[in-house]
């Protein structure tokens, strides 16, 4: 029941931001952090100026975007972006004239395979203007004059992002990301800040946390550039683990993508938790990257970061349109198991430990009320299960290894680690003996 709450509320909260108009720079990111921050007060907003260098990359000029509309010879308007903000090509440069059809084609995006669908395009790096139409509409045009206006300006202005570092026990950090910078769609776009949200304020709420948490809310790319071009020696020290966080709303599938190096603890983790909530999940090659993964992994920055997602960006059909929204792709149930899916990890790896037994040889179970006194041929799955979590347990096997030795999840270990520890049997140590 909980759980579905959860799923529900973050639905809730998908649905708030869902009219804003978000795109790499502007007001409708600001607007989108504001909404964040009612739920995590202690997000800091922080501006890159236009023109600062970060690494190969140059924050672009802010867009602004207040209108845009055609107008067909029959003086209806269509492609209103008042109605659907994805008519309007993102970046999209000031313009205001009337053209005959042959010119506005040049500059209409369709999807002929899916005829109902708005595309979402943007034109963030070189000067541009356009309309995006279903398929369908785009055939009713008929020869004739074609007003077209579009109210935006490109200024310099800045680039803007969302970070909160809740400090634990340890200066090591997870980092956990994703971004803010399209449009109204709801599994590409609203389901990885919406779910990152609610796991943010359910970190903050654990009375104990082993590692810190930097958790960043940023534009996709240029972004993600801007932030490790700022925090990059820090990052490059600190952080331990981490997740980019995408496409987590939906309801078809868990999918995988792994850092470059594909061997890391949050590869490991994420691995271990999705086979074990669901055996068919889908697990992608680092060559199938696409989001902000290539900039945390990129050759040397080499960050600890992979992907957890629902159905993965670009293979699901809704994919960058219209159709990507809350009624028929992202759903309560899909966004809990988003959720669900990076707080396992996330409690995983603060539970990772090497375990150590305390005793030579094989301990006396029975008198600390572990093991039956009477002996028979039954033993109980619980107590064999206790005894293999204790016979792996040589500080060198980490309690992901154990919980794979063992077949089981490994939040199923915790409760044996518990008891064991409080016996004196083992200790948990930080890293493997040598």
């Amino acid at each position: 029941m909980e759980n579905k709450k959860i799923g529900v509320s973050i639905w809730k909260f998908c649905k708030e931001l869902w009219p804003i108009n978000r795109s790499i720079t502007g007001e409708g990111v600001d607007q989108t952090l504001r909404k964040i921050q009612l739920h995590i007060p202690n997000l800091s907003i922080k501006k890159i100026p236009s023109g600062t260098k970060v690494f190969d990359w140059v924050v672009p000029k802010e867009w602004k975007i207040r209108n845009a509309w055609i107008k067909l010879p029959n003086g209806k308007k269509i492609c209103d972006f008042k109605n659907n903000n994805l008519h309007i090509v993102g970046y999209s440069v000031p313009i205001h004239k009337k053209i005959t059809l042959d010119e506005l084609q040049k500059h209409l995006h369709s999807l002929p395979d899916q005829k109902k669908a708005i595309p979402y395009v943007t034109s963030y790096y070189k000067k541009n203007w356009g309309f995006c139409i279903s398929e369908e509409n785009r055939k009713k045009l008929i020869d004739g004059e074609y007003e077209i206006y579009i109210d935006s300006e490109l200024f310099d202005g800045s680039l803007t992002y969302g970070e909160v570092l809740i400090r634990g026990e340890s200066k090591r950090e997870i980092l956990l990301s994703t971004y803010i910078c399209h449009p109204s769609m709801a599994n590409n776009e609203l389901s990885g800040p919406s779910v990152l949200t609610f796991l943010t304020k359910w970190i903050m709420s654990l009375k104990k946390k082993r590692y810190s948490y930097r958790i960043i809310f940023i534009p996709e790319t240029i972004g993600s550039l801007t932030y490790l071009s700022k925090n990059l020696k820090h990052l490059k020290k600190f952080v331990y683990a981490g997740f980019n966080i995408t496409c987590i709303g939906d309801d078809r599938a868990h999918s995988f993508l792994p850092s470059r190096k594909g061997d890391t603890i949050s590869d490991r983790i994420a691995k271990h938790i999705l086979k074990a909530i669901d055996k068919n999940y889908v697990e992608y090659k680092w060559s199938d990257r696409g989001s902000d993964e290539r900039q945390y992994c990129a050759p040397l920055i080499d960050l600890p970061i992979a992907s957890i997602m629902r159905t993965k960006y670009g293979m699901y059909d809704e994919y960058h349109t219209s159709l990507d929204n809350l009624e028929n792709v992202v759903t309560p149930e899909g966004l809990d198991g988003g959720y669900q899916s990076v707080k396992l990890c996330i409690e995983g790896i603060e539970n990772n430990c090497y375990p150590l037994v305390n005793i030579l040889g094989e301990p006396q179970m029975g008198k600390r009320g572990l093991y039956p006194t009477i002996s028979n041929n039954i033993k109980s799955n619980k107590v064999k299960l206790l005894m293999d979590i204790l016979s792996w347990s040589d500080g060198k096997k980490s309690l992901i290894d154990i919980a794979e030795l063992c077949d089981i999840p490994i939040w199923e270990t915790y409760p044996f680690i518990e008891k064991l520890k409080d016996q004196n049997l083992i200790k948990l140590l930080k890293a493997p003996v040598k």
